[in-house]
């Protein structure tokens, strides 16, 4: 069975409703070009996690970030702010210097140093605050959508989703994605697929995109059929392969097995990708030392050595990892433990949260500025 639809997010298609998550320190612009070609041009990409902040202080760092090339229609920004009167600069200045055509807000971050300031999956608590952000954005916003990720709540006994999601849809966003889990599981256990359903319940108004433990392209079309979400957003399933991407497409347009490199595809992948990564950053060791990190997940499952494996892993120029690549036996089919889970899999059980936060889910509260970083991404 094909499954057809479309999300529609404002006046932007996105056909098949596939976005690829934020994540900071991966989607850069390389990475989403790498993702694109894959697609064919096809599903919805997204910027590193921008601070309002960092990007109203017009940090250097952060104006590189909210740099797209001419290719990427729509060019879709993700902000990270916990002051509305920030974020709705932030908002404005994207507007006025016409610096994207879609905003998305994150209220998902688990990270501890975030969580302890009130910022990220723990800002929801406090519903006054959630409400005065999102008023601000949509209505700095102007005909920009806004749109909105999210957690379950900060854990199973403070689930935050359901108020936030009436909250979005009283304050005009456009559309919501769910990470099916609670801050305490931070990228632990099993996604909630259950919660992605209850919400699209909960908001019939919106489409409602579902996130969390999406590994292959089958993945994508089971949660679409068993939750009724309107789209689903990529995260670490496409770590060291974005051409899941193509599978994406392929899956929802009903044709096309999923792709099963040999690792001779697989290191051309790796090469172009830090070869994109040098001509953004204008310096080619920056761009190889910025690949580093890609290096476990794209040869994940091969049969390497660890030897060669760590040399690939500090490798500081293109040419270097030409001749390291050259050793490998190119001709390795896709590995069976290749497939399945990536990337970040710890979770924890609490929450570091600022004191007396969960007194009071109503009360007026602030956060501290030093919950937003002044920089952007990873």
């Amino acid at each position: 069975m094909t499954l057809t639809q479309q999300l529609q997010i404002g006046p932007h298609t996105v056909q098949p409703p596939v976005v690829l998550a934020p994540m900071a320190g991966i989607t850069n612009a390389p990475f989403r070009t790498l993702c694109r070609e894959f697609s064919g041009g096809k599903g919805l990409f997204v910027s590193e996690m921008i601070t309002t902040r960092a990007l109203v202080e017009r940090d250097a760092k952060t104006m590189r970030l909210v740099h797209f090339d001419g290719t990427e229609k729509p060019r879709s920004i993700q902000l990270y702010g916990v002051d509305p009167v920030t974020v709705g600069k932030a908002v404005r200045m994207i507007v006025e210097e016409d610096l994207a055509d879609h905003i998305d807000l994150n209220f998902g971050c688990p990270v501890p140093k975030v969580t302890r300031k009130g910022g990220g999956s723990a800002l929801p608590f406090k519903r006054h605050l959630l409400r005065a952000i999102l008023r601000e954005a949509v209505t700095g916003a102007g005909d920009l959508p806004v749109t909105m990720k999210m957690r379950k709540g900060i854990d199973d006994d403070h689930l935050t989703y359901l108020d936030a999601g009436r909250i979005a849809v009283e304050e005009g966003v456009t559309a919501i994605a769910l990470h099916g889990r609670t801050a305490a599981q931070h990228y632990g256990g099993t996604a909630d697929w259950e919660a992605i359903a209850r919400l699209k319940e909960a908001v019939p108004e919106i489409p409602v995109l579902g996130n969390g433990d999406i590994w292959s392209a089958d993945d994508a079309v089971r949660m679409m059929r068993e939750t009724g979400c309107d789209g689903v957003v990529v995260g670490r399933g496409c770590l060291g392969r974005p051409w899941l991407f193509g599978d994406l497409v392929a899956a929802f347009e009903g044709g096309g097995s999923p792709a099963r490199p040999t690792l001779r595809e697989v290191a051309a992948v790796m090469r172009r990708h830090a070869e994109l990564l040098g001509e953004w950053l204008e310096d080619e060791a920056r761009g190889v030392i910025d690949f580093r990190k890609h290096v476990a997940w794209y040869t994940k499952g091969f049969s390497i050595g660890s030897e060669l494996r760590k040399k690939l892993a500090i490798a500081s120029s293109l040419d270097e990892m030409d001749a390291l690549m050259s050793e490998l036996d190119l001709d390795q089919p896709w590995p069976m433990g290749a497939d399945g889970p990536r990337g970040r899999t710890s979770g924890r059980n609490r929450v570091v949260l600022p004191d007396g936060w969960l007194n009071d889910p109503y009360e007026q509260a602030s956060v501290d500025v030093d919950a937003e970083l002044d920089t952007s991404g990873g």
